[in-house]
């Protein structure tokens, strides 16, 4: 692809110690970028950028957006938000700052030096969805009050607080909705399907399913999301997204379940349990205004992305 937003230039990335933060950053590194990475450490770890914190090109400064920031950089990934249940429900007022206040601080930073942003946003701004699959024109079934809203409805107000700098401002916004993405780098303990089975499996427990399992997800492995974040911010100034980055193969539950078993070789047995408050039933996006402008679409299937992640785990555990 031809990456035309930046030139030997200074790119921040908050969150950047995170999951998908970290697999960014190794990209822009590989790339000649140099890297500021910001992240306050709550979800994020140092162990996931320990393999760049001498490389000349990458800083690393521990910081909480949602104090200001004063930089000077060329192009912003933000990144910075708990994005598991239990770690975004853990403080649940945190969360809608740092998406709320943490937003306005960066969009501010993007004014300030007239510099594009991009905002990791997520498919649960498309809540319990009744359309499916989902494309970014779906406004969405969002509960505002439940458990989960502090993470829906914050990413829902960050999407807003970046179209009106991009109206009122002309700050150059770009604006991506993440859907399931899994791969190494995941937290061992953060709640998500793909972590947990993936655990319980190794360790020879009950895999819990929440319902009957029937419930879908589509799975995107985490070097087809990044790739997909670069090309975004790679596109032209007149385009802002909202766009759907995520892999439209949709899986059940369950399906998932007997997969992490069947690579793992685990004798885990599943097991039931009742479903969350406000759970979304489908999961899947629809990507054809990725392919139409980005020209994207996910290369890597579930089953070899999980054999990598099963892989990392297993790593970790010994």
């Amino acid at each position: 692809m031809t990456r035309q937003y930046f030139s030997a230039r200074r790119v921040l990335v908050t969150g950047g110690a995170g999951f998908v933060g970290s697999h960014l950053i190794d990209r822009l590194i590989a790339a000649g970028d140099q890297v500021l990475c910001v992240d306050n450490l709550f979800t994020g770890a140092k162990a996931n950028i320990a393999h760049l914190l001498g490389h000349p090109r990458f800083e690393f400064l521990r910081h909480d957006i949602c104090w200001p920031l004063f930089v000077e950089v060329d192009a912003i990934f933000n990144l910075a938000c708990p994005a598991s249940p239990i770690h975004y429900q853990h403080d649940p007022v945190q969360t809608t700052k740092v998406s709320v206040i943490g937003s306005i601080n960066m969009l501010g930073l993007a004014k300030r030096t007239k510099i594009p942003i991009l905002q990791a946003s997520t498919s649960e701004v498309y809540g319990d969805p009744t359309q499916h699959p989902q494309t970014e024109s779906y406004w969405g079934n969002v509960n505002p009050i439940g458990l989960r809203s502090c993470y829906d409805e914050g990413k829902r107000c960050a999407e807003t607080l970046f179209f009106d700098y991009h109206r009122q401002h002309g700050i150059k916004v770009k604006v991506a909705r993440i859907f399931n993405t899994y791969g190494p780098r995941m937290h061992p303990a953060d709640g998500r399907v793909v972590s947990n089975f993936v655990m319980q499996a190794l360790r020879g427990e009950d895999i819990t399913i929440f319902g009957d399992g029937s419930q879908t997800r589509s799975f995107c492995y985490v070097d087809d999301l990044v790739e997909g974040l670069l090309r975004l911010m790679g596109t032209r100034d007149g385009f802002t997204g909202p766009v759907n980055i995520g892999n439209p193969v949709e899986f059940t539950i369950r399906e998932l379940a007997e997969l992490v078993i069947e690579l793992t070789g685990s004798r885990s047995k599943l097991v039931q349990l009742p479903l969350p408050s406000d759970d979304p039933t489908q999961r899947k996006p629809d990507i054809s205004l990725a392919r139409a402008e980005l020209d994207w679409e996910p290369s890597v299937p579930l089953r070899a992305g999980l054999e990598k992640t099963i892989a990392y785990f297993r790593q970790l555990a010994n």
